[in-house]
């Protein structure tokens, strides 16, 4: 394995570092309280990554098992403890811990912990989440064909 070809071609490098300070507030709440923070999307990384902190807070959430066609998702326990499915088994995750789901991997996590909880979620490549994560609050107006479609736009298959 090499190093890709040159993204940057210019001479002397360039003043283009991104600071994001702990206190910025979060892009999206859902309405159980639960934030994300868009720490760095596909489009500020040029489509090479997406990485978000996830914070869940005492009662139980997350998604079912589903995989994922195009992009590779990885999460880093922050704080409390994430349970987290590897397609075998629940895997009870603490700060420090770091799971890594290939494409075509099925996964799951979920807060059960009765504690709040926090994550790094990075996808690779850099899709477009946000529309994903934006997008959930409002499935159960969708009819199941338009469900289907989100889904589909989304990279995002669930297990029956």
């Amino acid at each position: 394995m090499s190093y890709p070809p040159p993204y940057y071609l210019g001479p002397a490098g360039e003043l283009s570092a991104t600071y994001r300070p702990a206190a910025t507030p979060p892009e999206f709440t859902y309405a159980n309280g639960n934030t994300v923070h868009y720490l760095a999307t596909g489009q500020t990384t040029h489509g090479q990554f997406g990485l978000y902190r996830w914070e869940m807070g005492p009662q139980p959430s997350g998604p079912d098992p589903h995989y994922h066609r195009s992009i590779s998702e990885s999460f880093y326990i922050l704080s409390g403890s994430v349970r987290i499915y590897d397609g075998k088994e629940w895997i009870t995750t603490q700060p420090g811990d770091w799971v890594h789901v290939p494409e075509g991997g099925i996964h799951a996590f979920r807060n059960e912990s009765g504690e709040p909880a926090s994550m790094l979620l990075h996808f690779s490549p850099g899709a477009p989440r946000e529309a994903y994560f934006e997008g959930l609050p409002h499935l159960s107006s969708l009819s199941a064909l338009e469900r289907d479609e989100f889904m589909l736009a989304h990279d995002t298959f669930w297990l029956d």
